[in-house]
């Protein structure tokens, strides 16, 4: 959850008046509050999906009559960015805003005369990261640590980067030599779901790399009825995407033997009980990267978390509350039965003008009781 006063949260949860902005950012900064030319914001929304490469991706529309197509215009594809936010008025004076992040103009777009809006289509920084493939191979040594690698290979594409860790993680050595042959993010996402971690683009423009929150602890509540925000709620029941099983595999170190480990949903009270009569449905990991059998159940640990739940889905209609991310787990309540229910957030819509609501798609999480397996560290 992006952070927010209490003040911001009360004020979501009823009556209250958004305000949106975006400015134009023409040189690589990582704030809250950068230094760029402000934009009229007429329509459009962020898009976030926990499970894609680029997690964050911008529809703005703005008026065309500042439309410059020349190659130092302000609205171009050439490197400018565009710095998003939402905000709530806490006393009809004060805005309190939430930045959305940092986007890379796209490809603009105006359909008809010069005054008609322009709509541009934005992508996280992550795209700058896939995009910049290398030139040619680039070897680490088994002594490099995990957070080198990472500032190198971001670096590479934007110099002056800053890669967050939440632990210690960044000191750790890699333990073998590995080389990256061309695709930067590949190789960073890997080595980040090595360690049982995410990594992503955050709001402030710097890049993550976090353990995903715990699905089964809810940070916010939507509720429908009066007084509440939920304004649709419907449901599905489907088993795609859900394992309850992960096997975590990797070649080990230069001198030691290959490495494994396997968590099972190991509840039986889970629907997805590996033992019961939803099935043996396993999801396979294999990573140069895992070294230990203990990391190999770190990260598969992980990967259960994210990817167990009941097979049953659901897409919402809301009060937005831009504070909201992908991967924050949410308590929703029923206004006909108040039943409460823990989902978390895979897909998230948040509207940047008044007249849209939130829209969400999330899977309901259980919490497992882990049946492991895997040899001992020597």
């Amino acid at each position: 959850m992006r952070p927010v006063s209490d003040a911001f949260l009360a004020a979501v949860a009823g009556s209250h008046s958004m305000a949106a902005r975006a400015r134009v950012v023409e040189t690589y900064q990582e704030s809250l509050d950068p230094d760029g030319t402000e934009i009229p914001v007429i329509g459009g929304d962020v898009y976030g999906d926990a499970s894609a490469a680029i997690r964050h991706t911008l529809d703005l529309t703005t008026p065309g009559y500042q439309w410059d197509t020349h190659a130092d215009g302000l609205i171009t594809p050439y490197g400018n960015e565009l710095f998003v936010e939402r905000g709530v008025s806490l006393d009809g004076v004060t805005v309190e805003w939430v930045g959305l992040g940092y986007y890379r103009m796209w490809d603009p777009a105006q359909d008809g005369d010069s005054d008609r809006p322009v709509q541009i289509g934005g992508r996280d920084r992550m795209s700058g990261i896939i995009e910049g493939r290398l030139e040619q191979p680039v070897q680490y040594p088994a002594t490099q640590t995990v957070g080198d690698i990472f500032l190198d290979l971001v670096r590479g594409i934007y110099p002056s980067a800053t890669v967050t860790f939440d632990d210690g993680t960044d000191a750790e050595q890699v333990g073998r030599a590995v080389v990256v042959e061309r695709k930067r993010y590949e190789f960073l996402r890997d080595l980040a779901a090595s360690y049982g971690k995410v990594f992503y683009v955050a709001e402030d423009g710097t890049f993550r790399v976090e353990t995903p929150p715990d699905p089964t602890v809810p940070i916010a509540t939507l509720t429908g009825g009066r007084g509440g925000v939920l304004l649709k709620l419907s449901r599905e029941l489907s088993r795609d995407g859900v394992y309850n099983a992960v096997v975590a595999e990797g070649d080990g170190t230069d001198d030691k033997p290959p490495v494994r480990a396997v968590v099972r949903d190991n509840n039986p009270e889970s629907p997805t009980y590996y033992y019961g009569r939803y099935g043996k449905v396993p999801k396979f990991f294999t990573s140069e990267f895992l070294k230990t059998d203990a990391q190999c159940r770190e990260a598969a640990r992980s990967m259960l978390r994210q990817n167990l739940g009941l097979p049953y889905s659901a897409d919402l209609s809301a009060v937005p509350n831009p504070a909201l991310e992908v991967l924050d787990p949410v308590s929703v309540r029923d206004r006909d039965t108040a039943e409460q229910r823990t989902y978390v957030i895979k897909e998230l819509t948040i509207p940047l003008t008044a007249a849209g609501a939130m829209t969400a798609t999330m899977t309901e999480q259980v919490d497992y009781v882990p049946d492991e397996e895997g040899r001992a560290d020597a």
